[in-house]
């Protein structure tokens, strides 16, 4: 069934979005990211113009983050307070993420920077999450060679300490604040909920134990792709109510499997999975803009007419 979209101006068929939305919703569950890391990408791929699939898509994150967030509440696998001080920085990075997407939109330079982002990011994140879970899932083989927790790095010398309780980390707010305000400039340029980056950071770099990442990564999400939606409504006029409600739909849906299979599966298994995902979606975008020089100069060249 073909619907068409007036924000985006084009016509999709309702089943497949219904079915993207499905699938994020699903990664949402099972690796605690919003999924627009993937969703956005795919939006790319049918037609949907790049400024209008970042600001929708970070609509629909709300959602599926929302429907996978209150699974793990009630498995008390949120360190609430920790999300509270991700979110405060998140909200400050989304406001300002905004404002740089609607500059580059008014430069005629947005399509492009977007998806040049993605490659980057995706590239760099996707291939160190990949490195890590071989060597998590190596250390996991040999148990004889245990791997010493540094107690003490430059965290810890950082001021305002705080106690997260659910973390079992008594840490500096700088850290999460910082992480949280990437992902806030992230959520708003790049219609992502940033748990690609965030998830990681919070197990590697804030050294949260990783049963209450996912929960507390969704938590963070909900909130602040919530706000960057509302941002973009209101400042850039780029949000399809047509498409997020049909990726809304199906999102919340595919959240709940997903946050059920999550469970049952390995923490260093998700992260491999997560990671190929990651590289695989970086690889197709990379490839496209490759093969579509003519494509890439016009939008380049777009700048001085506005």
């Amino acid at each position: 069934m073909q619907i068409y979209l007036p924000i985006a101006e084009v016509s999709v068929n309702a089943f497949l979005l219904l079915g993207l939305g499905g699938l994020v919703g699903l990664l949402s569950g099972m690796f605690g990211v919003g999924g627009g890391f993937l969703m956005t990408p795919l939006l790319f791929f049918i037609g949907i113009p790049p400024a209008v699939a970042v600001a929708t898509e970070a609509n629909q994150i709300v959602a599926s983050s929302f429907s996978g967030a209150l699974a793990h509440i009630r498995r008390r696998t949120v360190d609430l307070k920790m999300g509270l001080v991700l979110l405060a920085g998140g909200i400050l990075g989304a406001a300002l993420g905004v404002q740089i997407f609607a500059t580059l939109r008014s430069m005629g330079q947005i399509d492009l920077i977007v998806r040049l982002c993605y490659v980057v990011f995706l590239g760099i994140i996707g291939s160190l999450m990949f490195v890590e879970s071989l060597n998590a899932i190596r250390r996991n083989r040999h148990p004889g060679q245990v791997r010493k927790r540094r107690k003490h790095g430059w965290i810890h010398a950082l001021p305002l300490k705080v106690k997260f309780r659910a973390s079992s980390l008594y840490i500096s707010v700088i850290p999460p604040l910082t992480v949280g305000f990437l992902v806030g400039v992230l959520a708003a340029v790049m219609g992502v909920g940033g748990g690609f980056i965030m998830v990681p950071a919070m197990i590697y770099i804030l050294g949260m134990p990783t049963k209450v990442v996912i929960g507390t990564s969704l938590f963070q999400i909900t909130f602040v792709t919530g706000f960057t939606t509302l941002m973009h409504a209101t400042t850039t006029q780029t949000v399809d109510m047509a498409l997020a409600v049909l990726l809304l739909l199906g999102g919340v849906t595919g959240a709940q499997i997903g946050a059920r299979i999550g469970v049952r599966l390995q923490a260093e298994h998700l992260r491999i999975l997560l990671a190929l995902l990651v590289i695989g979606v970086c690889g197709k975008l990379a490839l496209d803009l490759l093969l579509q020089p003519s494509e890439l100069y016009s939008l380049g060249g777009a700048g001085p007419h506005g």
